[in-house]
């Protein structure tokens, strides 16, 4: 698998705005076309760019997980980030960061605090 993921969209070729339907063409067309057994010159490649494929048809076909994809990027659907991938409510820990940037912005005190509510809830 390549160092950085390319685009789920980009990797089954179809737009953001695909359909299920769309979304389970390209990956039909495109599985069949890289199955390492249809590729024997080359069965190691054929099998990454498989696996690159069939990960992004799991993810576009899973309505949640294309939600989380969608907002996030890979970082919403990256199991590193725990079950489900990157919550940023409950996997942002830097929340005293935050609160002492928008202190020094908005002149601190409690005005801070109620500001890092507004955004994280």
């Amino acid at each position: 698998m390549p160092a950085t993921k390319r685009d789920y969209y980009e990797v089954l070729g179809v737009p953001k705005t695909a359909a299920p339907d769309q979304v389970k063409a390209a990956y039909r067309a495109l599985a069949k076309k890289f199955h390492p057994d249809m590729n024997r010159d080359d069965p190691k490649a054929a099998e990454e760019k498989f696996k690159e494929i069939s990960e992004a048809y799991e993810v576009l076909m899973d309505k949640e997980k294309r939600a989380k994809y969608d907002q996030f990027g890979h970082a919403g659907v990256d199991p590193s980030f725990g079950a489900g991938g990157f919550d940023f409510r409950r996997d942002f820990h830097h929340a005293d960061d935050l609160q002492d940037i928008f202190g020094s912005l908005f002149g601190g005190g409690g005005g801070a605090e109620s500001i890092f509510d507004l955004f994280m809830g």
